[in-house]
């Protein structure tokens, strides 16, 4: 007898699914935000070529603080005073847009 695997859908087909559920959506609309900044500090540092101790370091801090503010899998929110000091970490500067 020859088993048929069902397809498993692919991250952008889940996420369009979930977001159908109202609160889903909420939760994700709220939480968009934090998320966009934390994948902007990861990109950042990596075009820079910097691990997340060397950027601990210039920051004055250690590096499990650096990898919590970069994880996708916390409700950490960084405050802006971190992600000043992140961005000249990385001899950049933050910028705040409202839309």
């Amino acid at each position: 007898m020859m088993r048929t695997t069902k397809k498993r859908p692919t991250f952008a087909e889940f996420k369009k699914k979930a977001l159908q559920n109202k609160d889903v959506s909420k939760e994700y609309e709220t939480l968009k935000p934090i998320f966009d900044i934390k994948k902007q500090l990861i990109s950042a540092r990596i075009k820079k070529g910097l691990t997340q101790d060397e950027v601990a370091k210039r920051v004055g801090t250690s590096k499990s603080n650096i990898s919590r503010l970069e994880s996708l899998n916390n409700n950490y929110t960084p405050n802006l005073a971190t992600l000043i000091k992140y961005a000249k970490a990385l001899e950049m500067k933050l910028e705040v847009d409202l839309v």
